[in-house]
């Protein structure tokens, strides 16, 4: 585990540029940060992502390899695999896979490309943590993961606006306050704001951020309208680079109905909100690994928009009880097995 000094990176990517290079590009982080570790930050491992094309299974036993080599190069290691790809359409009927060979035979390119990934870490007994809106956590994957003992976690990193709107949903519903309406707006300027652009690939995502709402409170926003008052809007604005914007506007009712208003305005920075939550994600996999607790993690939704497995917290109240009890199921594991 140790700090993050300690930390190994490799991945994919279909740019042949160095990390560096791409860091410069994208200015998430000013020079004078990262410009003293150039040497280190280029000496990742960034394989060539499989193309998309043969068989998903093609494309797994591929990522197979380098994950491989990854092990070879880091034996003292622990691996963990981060997905991070760009969100995209979701899949159609997730049921229709009766086993694992069933989606290998799957063309590639008609279904969620992080599928190939997940299911190569899991086969290969890594734990998967999926940060991005995918629905990578199909019943045929849930059961690899379950049956390997596997620990996967997901769905969609809880970054900024939705963490918020959990709080926020979660106070009002503990003071009985009724939310009879909720706008969001998200101005991102980013590669992932403009992936979002894409109404296919904006689905998953808008999906994970508007269910949630309806699942706090215990009652569909806008019931007394007769259709959902819930709006969740993302937009890609250039100028705000790697950073974002999120603009809520809350109407709630108290006693005999009187109307009230929040307006809440967030101005982050993408990858800055979501680099810590994915190295403390990545412990936690570690952590649940060494434990012995496999498959589906819903105790880790305080992460998550859409979090996997049943019965998964809800308030955020609810969200830090399941971590505190989580963390103390680890312990004792680890404990009783003599590894602590």
């Amino acid at each position: 585990m140790g700090d993050v000094s300690s930390v190994a990176m490799a991945g994919w990517d279909c740019s042949d540029e160095t990390v560096s290079d791409a860091i410069s590009r994208h200015g998430v982080l000013p020079e004078g940060l990262w410009r003293p570790h150039v040497d280190r930050l280029d000496e990742v491992t960034v394989f060539t992502a499989p193309a998309n094309k043969g068989a998903i299974g093609d494309q797994e036993k591929r990522i197979g390899d380098d994950i491989a080599c990854c092990r070879d190069r880091f034996p003292e290691s622990r691996p963990i695999l981060i997905n991070l790809l760009p969100a995209a359409c979701d899949v159609a009927e997730p049921d229709r896979y009766p086993d694992l060979k069933a989606l290998m035979a799957e063309r590639a390119g008609t279904v969620l490309p992080d599928l190939a990934y997940v299911a190569a870490a899991i086969e290969a007994g890594i734990p998967v943590v999926n940060f991005t809106p995918n629905s990578v956590e199909l019943p045929v994957i849930c059961n690899l993961a379950s049956e390997k003992n596997v620990p996967i976690a997901g769905r969609d990193g809880k970054t900024g606006q939705t963490y918020f709107k959990v709080v926020l949903a979660s106070a009002l519903k503990a003071r009985g306050l009724y939310v009879d309406g909720w706008y969001s707006l998200n101005i991102l300027g980013n590669a992932d704001g403009l992936n979002l652009m894409d109404p296919d690939n904006a689905c998953g995502k808008l999906n994970n951020k508007t269910r949630l709402l309806d699942d706090i409170l215990g009652y569909p926003v806008g019931e007394r309208h007769g259709r959902s008052t819930h709006k969740v809007h993302i937009d890609y604005y250039p100028p705000r680079g790697d950073a974002k914007e999120a603009w809520d506007v809350i109407d709630i009712t108290g006693i005999f109905g009187l109307p009230m208003s929040l307006r809440l305005n967030l101005q982050g920075r993408d990858s800055i909100l979501a680099a810590p939550m994915a190295l403390d994600l990545a412990r936690w996999a570690a952590a649940l690994q060494t434990a012995g607790i496999g498959g589906p993690v819903p105790h880790l939704g305080f992460y998550f928009k859409k979090p996997v497995g049943d019965n998964a917290p809800l308030t955020f109240e609810e969200q830090l009880t399941a971590l505190n009890n989580l963390e103390s199921r680890i312990e004792v594991r680890v404990n009783e097995a003599g590894m602590g």
